[in-house]
């Protein structure tokens, strides 16, 4: 029967038939290869620099790094399944115990001139790389949200020899990014956390202050990953470059479309260096912040990707319901800090926004520093003195 159905086929009806069957396996077989290229298949964990470029480097290419191995004292690798931390920890044992959180693009390198007089005077301090950043390793296929950062926390803590938890076990010092992390972590575990201390801290960052192309092009899932990947490095080497001869601005603009609205690469670049147009010359050691950018745009496989999940994830915006909760800290014990001259958290917003959540000034310390988004490191004296003030140590 086959046979004679096969002879009253029309002439080009089997041509036909192995075109269209052609047709769909090369389109079928191209977008998964697009798919491979353009979405590839998430590692698991993304080793850092110091089991991929540093062995690759000699002793005077080491010497160079901005972010050497033992920036600060007390340094240590703690393994855990998302991947090596590093953390430091020095000051006298029975010191105050004080936690430092770093921003989204940097290492914990920027709070230096804020841990290390504090540990010169007393504190016993801990630092340490968030995922994706400075010498930690990247989770590869994790969300870089609230519940990654404060699984990252409870896991250095309990790396410590010493008891870092209980009842007002630590204080938390959190700058930027860090400051969200920070205040997410302090709601979540209230009784652990004695004082709370937020620096120009992310988390009511109002969603209006970036452009509209720059939240598409990061939180919509539209741009294929190796792209987004390709134009996150080049928006992050170019702007940072640009600030340091003051035109950060210009650069934002060409993203965002809007010279009134900031990028969210901006976070990263007001980190790195203070882009107003009417601030001094940049210190040696914004400038070393800038060249670990660089470096670690270089040398770290997983920062590029860290910063993109960061940038979708993590408690930037919207993080109402966690600053509401701060509320009901006792009195005195939550400070928050803001720059002068921030043009990322900008303090009016903060009054606004922040600072009914929060209390009021009756339930929390509010302080404006000089400086900008960077004031922790541009301006650490000043900083350190109104943490004096808060904690009520006379200096």
């Amino acid at each position: 029967m086959e046979t004679i159905s096969k002879c009253f086929e029309a002439p080009g009806e089997s041509g036909s038939t192995a075109v269209i069957a052609t047709t769909i396996v090369t389109t079928v077989t191209l977008i998964s290869l697009a798919r491979f290229a353009l979405w590839p298949r998430k590692r698991t964990v993304i080793p850092g620099p110091l089991t991929t470029s540093i062995p690759k480097l000699s002793k005077d290419e080491i010497d160079k790094i901005p972010y050497k191995t033992d920036f600060f004292p007390g340094a240590r690798d703690v393994v855990t399944p998302y991947g090596n931390i590093r953390v430091y920890e020095f000051g006298p044992e029975d010191g105050r115990k004080v936690l430092f959180i770093h921003g989204i693009s940097t290492s914990c390198m920027t709070l230096k001139d804020i841990a290390m007089p504090l540990a010169e005077n007393g504190c016993r301090v801990m630092l340490f790389d968030l995922f994706g950043r400075g010498y930690s390793d990247a989770p590869g296929d994790l969300p870089y949200d609230t519940r990654l950062f404060v699984t990252q926390i409870l896991l250095v803590l309990a790396s410590s020899p010493l008891s870092w938890t209980g009842n007002n076990g630590l204080n938390v010092v959190g700058y930027s990014l860090g400051g969200g992390i920070a205040a997410n972590f302090a709601a979540t575990f209230p009784d652990m956390v004695e004082t709370l201390i937020l620096l120009a801290p992310a988390g009511l960052i109002r969603p209006e202050n970036f452009g509209r192309l720059s939240r598409l092009v990061f939180t919509s899932g539209v741009i294929p990953e190796r792209v987004l990947a390709w134009l996150t490095k080049h928006r992050l080497r170019q702007p940072i470059a640009s600030a340091v001869s003051k035109k950060v601005k210009k650069a934002a603009a060409s993203l965002t479309g809007s010279s009134g609205k900031e990028d969210y690469v901006d976070v990263a670049v007001q980190e790195a260096v203070d882009p107003a147009a009417d601030e001094p010359p940049e210190t040696p050691f914004e400038l070393e912040v800038v060249r670990y950018v660089h470096w670690a745009l270089d040398s770290h496989r997983g920062f590029v990707q860290a910063f993109m999940s960061t940038i979708r994830y993590a408690p930037l915006l919207d993080q109402h319901g966690y600053w509401r909760q701060l509320a009901r800290r006792r009195p005195g014990t939550t400070a928050v800090l803001l720059g002068e001259r921030d043009n990322l958290v900008q303090k009016d917003d903060y009054v606004e926004d922040a600072l009914p959540l929060l209390g009021g000034t009756d339930n929390v310390y509010w302080r404006v520093v000089p400086g900008s988004h960077n004031f922790p490191f541009t301006h650490a004296p000043d900083t350190l003195e109104r943490i004096h003030e808060f904690w009520g140590v006379r200096k």
